[in-house]
């Protein structure tokens, strides 16, 4: 293990890249994710086709995508990790729609409409009521989508983009099994300092989730709170 004492430097940079390009590419696959959710779930004539084929991109291998990713954005440099974060959030996006769209299917329709009898329009209402109380779903479906965005960042560099990854290839080709097992236990506590971090921000911004508690409750906070 004195290969990991003397290169804790090389693994804290590569950490940090990381997770930079995993925050990004989740952040970025969050952001399309909610209005092709609400699409899916608003228009049931579509729901089938918008989860089905943005659920089929998970499906294409991690290595084929990053090679597509540039012909089709005209980025012809495959080492670019602004490539990498692309294909990340088409991955990101395969988990999320689905999580939004469920997020909203399991709001009460008479929340609904009490939220409409006191004045509140569409806009609002999705904003102030029918999202903040699909959260916890969708929380669910971020949470997994963090820790597979964590996990196939790694594929990266297989095209020449340095992150973790880094530590799984040199060390296998160097036979150095301390960097490989410093490269899987950074992938894990990554994934697991992301993901609490998440778990802490949902108590946070959904503090009405604590405990067991009613539909009911939960809708009369979130229209008191707005």
């Amino acid at each position: 293990m004195n290969w990991v004492g003397n290169n804790l430097d090389l693994i804290g940079e590569l950490t940090l890249v990381h997770l930079r390009q995993s925050i990004i590419a989740l952040i970025a696959g969050f952001v399309l994710s909610v209005p092709l959710g609400w699409v899916a779930w608003r228009y049931r004539l579509v729901r089938s086709g918008v989860i089905t084929i943005t659920g089929l991109l998970y499906t294409i291998p991690s290595l084929a995508l990053l090679i597509l990713v540039p012909v089709v954005t005209g980025w012809y440099s495959i080492v670019s990790e602004t490539n990498l974060i692309v294909a990340l959030a088409i991955y990101a996006v395969a988990i999320l729609v689905r999580a939004v769209a469920d997020g909203l299917d399991s709001v009460d329709a008479g929340v609904r409409q009490a939220s409409t009898a006191i004045g509140y329009g569409s806009f609002r209402r999705f904003w102030a009521v029918e999202f903040p109380l699909a959260g916890p779903v969708v929380l669910a479906g971020l949470r997994v989508a963090s820790a597979s965005t964590i996990a196939l960042a790694t594929v990266g560099i297989l095209v020449g983009i340095q992150n973790i990854g880094y530590l799984f290839t040199n060390g296998l080709q160097r036979r150095i099994i301390p960097e490989v097992f410093a490269g899987v236990v950074a992938v894990v506590v990554l994934a697991l300092v992301i993901d609490l971090l998440l778990v802490i921000a949902g108590r946070l911004l959904m503090p009405w989730t604590r405990g067991t508690k009613t539909v009911s409750r939960q809708a009369n906070r979130t229209l008191v709170k707005a």
